[in-house]
């Protein structure tokens, strides 16, 4: 024979929606009806006058039907209603004597000692979050409250009396320790397990997951509660100056130009820009038949400085205790596990290579057959290297597990917590830009002169990635519990996190134009030519752009 089981709430909505539903259904029919059962021949002969009472002969047999259907269903809402009620009914006039007499019962000892004789405790709430005794003779302890504040720890669980389990501790909020379980019956009955410690902040460190409750005579320790996560580091921050420019070449008359200087490297660490070369000097050339006036060449531009580091993740907390088996039969409960170690920061993207500098100014004044060139730019930085993602912190240590009864095995130890994974390598920075090259003028008196431009500077290169983040170790097992006919079982390490992955390579930097301005005329003699473009092969047109760094 099979029982059956009521629910008069869930029949009782059940009976609304099925009304719902004939309502529904009724105001669709009585839209339908006017259209449906006095159907408008379509003429006045007598096929169409046919046609039109045979379809209005269907529209009334439905709506007699559907009449006869609605009816049905609502004598089946009505019984499901009556049944509802009626096992309300039932359930309050025999649940109306039991409570009165368990009322009665327990009323002196609420009074004498704040818990009943028989029922179970109360939850934990905000206000109040330990959870609450069970009853002296039978009834289990109330769980305790999960915060949801930082730095409060949850709330413990309530003890049984002689029969019943303890309640579960609750969770933690963040960086505070799990709340511990409560203890079992004296009798009979196991402790409750610990709850989970909470995760780190910047202020403070994870939580401890909380202690397992005790058993009494005969029953099972409580397990404890699992650490709290570690914090996870912080992603490197680069510094926004720029290292120094270089200096200026010297100008020159009658000899070519000098050149700049190259820019200040970077600061390592905090990928800094690298400095500007220096420009190059110019070179004025008078009077004169076949040499070139050749501006200096621009300094490089200075290497981007290494990316900044990301941080250290955090350690992950401890695992709780396990609580100690019946001191006649029971095992311990096992240990907590350890909490995860926090993720390393991502490393900063390396520095950006300095621009290379502007090459000299080369002027050719009153010379027949001289050519005045412009100095080549110089040569972009190369790109800094990616920053190194911090390493994973470490997993938590695992919980002890509990002490065995006279008869029972001593708790498993907690696995320790897995370590954090390291955290992403930076990229590599972008190679600085070439310089442009200088411009060439040239006039005379009486004569002509062909000006060459600079070519612009190549590219840098960019910079490799940086390296991926150590995964962090895993914690330490706990330690087994002890019983006197048992031994408890040994807990595993917890498993190392995974290495951070390597940081992207850097894009070269993009080489400079070296297309030349127009001549400057000269007096009143014929204007120079337009600055030309220059055809050697080891100087091409455009600076090659730098070649992308090595992943980390």
């Amino acid at each position: 024979m099979s029982y059956v089981i009521a629910a008069p709430e869930a029949l009782s909505a059940a009976a609304g929606d099925l009304a719902k539903i004939a309502d529904s259904i009724n105001t669709t029919r009585a839209a339908a009806a006017s259209h449906t059962t006095g159907i408008m021949a379509a003429a006045t002969d007598e096929v169409s006058t046919a046609v039109a009472n045979l379809f209005s002969s269907y529209g009334q047999q439905y709506q007699s039907l559907s009449t006869q259907a609605m009816a049905f269903h609502d004598r089946f809402v009505q019984a499901v209603a009556a049944g509802a009620g009626s096992y309300a009914g039932a359930e309050a006039a025999a649940a109306s004597p039991l409570q009165s007499a368990l009322d009665a019962i327990n009323s002196p000892f609420l009074a004498a000692t704040g818990r009943p004789l028989v029922g179970n405790g109360a939850n934990g709430t905000a206000a109040n979050p330990n959870g609450g005794d069970g009853g002296l003779l039978l009834g289990n302890g109330g769980t305790g409250y999960t915060q949801t504040t930082a730095g409060v720890a949850g709330g413990r669980g309530g003890n049984a009396g002689l029969l019943g389990n303890g309640g579960a501790g609750g969770g933690a909020g963040a960086g505070a320790n799990g709340g511990s379980g409560g203890a079992g019956g004296m009798l009979y009955g196991s402790g409750g397990a610990g709850g989970a410690g909470g995760a780190a902040t910047l202020l403070l460190g994870p939580g401890v997951g909380g202690a397992g409750g005790d058993a009494g005579l005969w029953g099972s320790g409580g397990a404890g509660g699992p650490g709290g996560a570690g914090l996870a580091g912080v992603a490197g921050t680069n510094s926004t100056s720029q290292a120094a420019a270089g200096g200026n070449g010297s100008n020159e008359i009658q000899a070519p130009g000098g050149s700049g200087d190259p820019g200040a490297n970077g600061a390592a660490g905090a990928g800094q820009v690298g400095g500007t070369g220096g420009t190059g000097g110019s070179s004025t050339y008078a009077n004169v038949a076949t040499p070139a006036a050749e501006g200096g060449t621009g300094g490089a531009g200075g290497i981007g400085g290494t990316g900044a580091a990301g941080s250290a993740g955090g350690v992950g907390g401890a695992g709780g205790s396990g609580g100690a088996g019946g001191l006649l039969f029971g095992d311990g409960g096992a240990g907590g596990v350890g909490g995860v170690g926090g993720a390393g920061g991502a490393g900063a993207v390396g520095g950006t290579g300095g621009l290379g500098g502007t090459g000299g100014q080369g002027t050719a004044t009153n010379a027949v057959n001289a050519g005045a060139l412009g100095g080549d730019g110089g040569r972009g930085g190369t790109g800094g290297v990616g920053g190194i993602g911090g390493t994973g912190g470490d997993g938590g240590v695992g919980g002890a597990g509990g002490r065995g009864g006279l008869f029972g095995s001593g708790g498993a130890a907690g696995h320790g917590g897995a370590g954090g994974a390291g955290g992403q390598g930076g990229g590599g920075g972008v190679g600085g830009a070439g310089g442009t090259g200088g411009d060439a003028t040239a006039g005379v008196t009486g004569g002509t002169a062909h000006a060459n431009a600079g070519r612009g500077g190549s590219g840098g290169d960019g910079g490799n990635g940086g390296d991926g983040g150590h995964g962090g170790v895993g914690g330490a097992a706990g330690t087994p519990g002890a019983g006197l006919f048992g031994l408890g079982l040994s807990g595993s390490s917890g498993i190392t996190g995974s290495a951070g992955t390597g940081g992207a390579g850097g894009g070269g930097g993009m080489g400079s134009t070296s297309v030349g301005g127009p001549g400057t005329p000269h007096n009143s003699g014929t204007g120079g030519f337009q600055g030309g473009v220059r055809t050697d092969t080891d100087a091409p047109v455009f600076g090659v752009s730098g070649s992308p760094g090595n992943p980390g």
